[in-house]
C-alpha cells in the first residue's frame, strides 16, 4: 500500500504532499462510523491527513483490556490506508505521539472531542511553532469498547 510509511521515512514522504498537514492519531481497532466521520472531517481541514496508529504494544498500555487491540497494527494500518480521507499512515510505539509530532511539525493537530486539548503536551508543542490544535466534535454512540462489549454480550 502506497499510503503506509515507516516513521523514519515520514519527512521525505510528507514533503511531496500538499499542505497544510493535518495530524491525528489513535488505535482505530475496529473501524466504525464514528471513526470514518472523524477522519473525513479531519481531512477537510487541510491538504493532507497523516494518521499515526498506536502499535499493538502502545495500544495495550492504554488499558482497554488484555485482548485489545483485536486487530493487529498491520491490519489496522491497511484499513486506515484504504480510506480516501487518509493521505499517509504511520505508527508509534510510545504512549503518546509526541515524538512523532515533534518530528513532523504538522500544521494542524486534531483529536476527538473527548480530549481536553489544553491538557495535552502535544498541543503545547504544536502551538509553540505556530500550528493549531483542535478537538473535533465527538460522534456519540460509537466506540470500539462499547462494540466489543455488545458482541461479547450477544
Amino acid at each position: 500500500m502506497d499510503k503506509l510509511c515507516t516513521p523514519d521515512l515520514l519527512l521525505s514522504r510528507l514533503a511531496v504532499l500538499p499542505r497544510p498537514w493535518v495530524f491525528t492519531n489513535g488505535v482505530f481497532d475496529v473501524l466504525h462510523r464514528g471513526h470514518v466521520m472523524y477522519l473525513e472531517q479531519a481531512r477537510t481541514l487541510g491538504g493532507s491527513l497523516l494518521v499515526a496508529l498506536n502499535t499493538d504494544a502502545s495500544a495495550r498500555r492504554l488499558g482497554k483490556g488484555p485482548d485489545r487491540p483485536l486487530n493487529n497494527e498491520v491490519d489496522r494500518a491497511c484499513v486506515i490506508a484504504a480510506l480516501a480521507s487518509s493521505s499517509l499512515v504511520t505508527w508509534f510505539d510510545e504512549d503518546t505521539p509526541l515524538e512523532l509530532i515533534q518530528l513532523v511539525r504538522p500544521d494542524i493537530l486534531v483529536k476527538g472531542g473527548d480530549y481536553d486539548m489544553a491538557k495535552l503536551a502535544e498541543t503545547a508543542v504544536v502551538q509553540a511553532y505556530g500550528g493549531r490544535a483542535l478537538a473535533l466534535p465527538f460522534v456519540s454512540g460509537y466506540s470500539t469498547t462499547a462494540l466489543v462489549k455488545k458482541i461479547r454480550n450477544f
